[in-house]
């Protein structure tokens, strides 16, 4: 065998124990060889490999079976930390992670109408914050993930934000100019949908969408276990899908879009006019809605038709297992969630089978941000650089 081959199949297996460990801590040398089928003296030189890079541990002994006591081993989940963003129109949410995605810690902070270089300084004043919360670790923050709202290309370029005036904006090499870091950008939708499917409400689905409702409408889509990216990166952006022919012009460019009549932005815009103009938020609307106030109880079905028209499109054309929906509004009231489900039900083809769950995040804010850092997460544990030569 060439070289170049046996260091690839040392490799490979190598990825294949340190998945196996993550999966099943804790957990023996002969319980890995049994799981993975590679021979004891591959799995002991291999463990070896990983304690003495700090990336497993030995914890003590197990139950024997007849023979010596096995030594069991643990997945080192602190040996280093990713940092999460999430860039909205209006708010950066920032966390940092363990590398098994538990949040340590979670920075938040709202802006409005910032330009893009002041938004720039702050963002990375944010970021520095976090990091500075990252304790001692072999590897110290491993990279960050940036969840932005907007058009993000396969080059990880900010393309067009509908809800502030970022376009072209290059985030990326901002970010690791100053913090040194890899560093990747996705749009916030396919980084919320990574976020569930790691660790939330679709878990169990192989085919799924993720829809994220708030200044506008974000969506992602989950092709047997894969985002769908589309050919130039920019799948989803469903929120433009037209449901009114002749309906309002939108910032895009086209008009009717969906996220004009079934974002929460749109939902509040209405409530507020019928309300003579009255501020609304979120804690407000909440209020009325227990008080069953008749505007924003009609006004609830309406959101409900819309968005049920839409989501009825997405089970039409990729008849998924599940849809996850991402919106406080929606999370925080039931009645609406059962106005979304009763358009979906009364217009759904008698022909397709209504298999599709539609359901709440689990992750709710936090989707976005563990998703982002689940990025960075897998590049290192999949990087051949990780292990210390």
């Amino acid at each position: 065998m060439k070289l170049a081959e046996q260091n690839d199949s040392k490799m490979h297996s190598l990825k294949v124990i340190l998945s196996t460990i993550m999966k099943h801590y804790p957990i023996s040398r002969a319980n890995l060889s049994e799981i993975t089928s590679l021979n004891k003296a591959t799995v002991s030189l291999q463990t070896n490999t990983l304690i003495e890079n700090q990336l497993v541990s030995e914890i003590g002994v197990g139950v024997s079976n007849g023979g010596r006591k096995p030594i069991l081993l643990v997945f080192n989940k602190n040996a280093g930390y990713a940092i999460g963003v999430e860039l909205a129109a209006n708010y950066i949410q920032t966390i940092l992670s363990d590398l098994e995605g538990n949040l340590l810690f979670s920075d938040f902070f709202e802006f409005a109408n910032e330009s893009l270089e002041a938004l720039k300084s702050i963002l990375i004043d944010r970021i520095r914050l976090v990091t500075n919360h990252a304790p001692e670790s072999p590897y110290g923050i491993i990279g960050i993930g940036v969840g932005v709202h907007g058009f993000v290309n396969e080059d990880q370029t900010v393309l067009y934000t509908p809800h502030s005036n970022w376009d072209k904006a290059d985030i990326k090499n901002l970010l690791e100019a100053h913090f040194k870091f890899p560093v990747f950008i996705e749009n916030e939708a396919n980084a919320g949908a990574i976020g569930e499917k790691l660790y939330g409400a679709i878990k169990n689905s192989d085919n799924s969408i993720y829809i994220s409702v708030g200044t506008g409408i974000g969506l992602a889509i989950m092709v047997n276990n894969q985002l769908y990216r589309g050919s130039g990166g920019v799948s989803g952006e469903m929120g433009h899908m037209t449901i009114e022919f002749n309906g309002k012009k939108c910032g895009c460019g086209n008009q009717g879009c969906w996220e004009l009549y079934a974002s929460e932005r749109a939902f509040f815009t209405k409530l507020s006019r019928i309300k003579n103009g009255r501020e609304l938020t979120l804690e407000k609307a909440n209020k009325m809605i227990q008080e069953n106030d008749g505007d924003i109880l009609m006004e609830i079905e309406k959101f409900g038709y819309y968005f049920g028209v839409g989501l009825t499109n997405m089970i039409h054309t990729f008849n998924p297992d599940s849809i996850v929906l991402r919106s406080n509004l929606i999370e925080a009231n039931p009645i609406i969630l059962k106005s979304i489900k009763k358009t979906v039900s009364s217009r759904i083809s008698r022909h397709i089978p209504l298999k599709s769950e539609i359901l709440i995040s689990q992750l709710n804010k936090n989707a976005v941000v563990l998703g982002a850092a689940s990025f960075m997460i897998k590049k290192f544990l999949e990087d051949s650089k990780m292990v210390k030569e």
